[in-house]
């Protein structure tokens, strides 16, 4: 089943009724209903929203991911589910005890389908990649050459040219940066709910190690989902739409990523549930049941 991405953008009080997200107005009045099984992820966009507990236990329960964003609109707060597997205790056992060359060899693989997907992007807009398929058919354990890091620099300087042939890719820099920030943040949170449904901290990554970061695993495993990112900006761009600033057509948009097409070991699916496949496989791995990360091929 699809799950439903969420958005608030208004004053409003969201209550729990009858399994239901009931949403109410400011002044108490009755506004509409979702089911709670319905939904995947919550995002509250407004200072004078106010969520009840039990509706906020529910969700969690049923394993929402529930995002809360700053003054500047952009996703700051992300609530998860603390068991969101009925083989949790194994699976992190399994997870913590995993090797170094294990962890190598997954990072591996990251890249390697990572750089794959932003050679395709690129050849789909018609532009060379030819040097990005070289560097991915020689990444090489824990990409110990860093190959991901040429490849940033080449894809990037490309991918929006011509349009914006002096674009330059930094968190605090120039639009279209606040779009991509905006919707790597909604996929991160995406891979984030996957890898707690399938019973793994997203805290211990395979690469990422930051000690103030709480979800290291999930920025490893979203690495090779960020050229579906890219691409729904750049289509926004190419159609003339405005991309300086994050208004509400632009956020709703952004949102659909979790619905986006992928294509996954030859069957292809929302992004959402390709995630569940790409997790799945991940804990296979730290099983020792398999050696392959099950990854998306960009196909768009």
């Amino acid at each position: 089943m699809i799950k439903r991405t969420i958005y608030f953008g208004n004053p409003a009080y969201l209550g729990k009724k009858d399994e239901q997200l009931a949403v109410y107005s400011p002044k108490n009045e009755f506004l509409a209903s979702i089911p709670i099984e319905d939904i995947g992820i919550l995002l509250l966009d407004h200072p004078q929203i106010t969520v009840s507990h039990s509706l906020m236990g529910s969700l969690l329960a049923n394993n929402v991911a529930f995002i809360t964003c700053d003054a500047q609109h952009l996703p700051t707060g992300l609530m998860l589910n603390l068991n969101g597997n009925h083989l949790q205790s194994l699976h992190f056992r399994e997870q913590i005890s995993a090797s170094e060359p294990l962890k190598k060899q997954l990072w591996q693989q990251t890249v390697k389908a990572k750089l794959l997907n932003q050679a395709r992007h690129l050849e789909l807009r018609h532009k060379e990649a030819d040097s990005l398929r070289r560097w991915a058919k020689g990444v090489k354990s824990a990409d110990s050459e860093g190959h991901e890091a040429r490849a940033a620099a080449f894809y990037w300087q490309r991918i929006f040219a011509p349009h914006l042939p002096d674009f330059r890719r930094s968190r605090e820099g120039a639009p279209p940066n606040g779009l991509l920030n905006y919707g790597y943040a909604i996929l991160r949170a995406v891979v984030a709910r996957s890898l707690v449904g399938s019973g793994l901290l997203p805290t211990l990554g395979i690469f990422h190690r930051n000690q103030y970061n709480a979800y290291c695993l999930a920025d490893d495993i979203m690495e090779p989902y960020r050229p579906f990112v890219d691409a729904m900006v750049l289509d926004m761009i190419e159609e003339g739409k405005p991309f300086a600033d994050l208004g509400k057509e632009t956020k709703e948009r952004l949102l659909t990523i979790a619905t986006a097409d992928v294509r996954i070991d030859g069957e292809n699916s929302p992004l959402m549930v390709g995630l569940q496949r790409t997790t799945a496989s991940l804990v296979r791995c730290f099983a020792k049941e398999s050696t392959k990360i099950l990854y998306p091929e960009f196909t768009k």
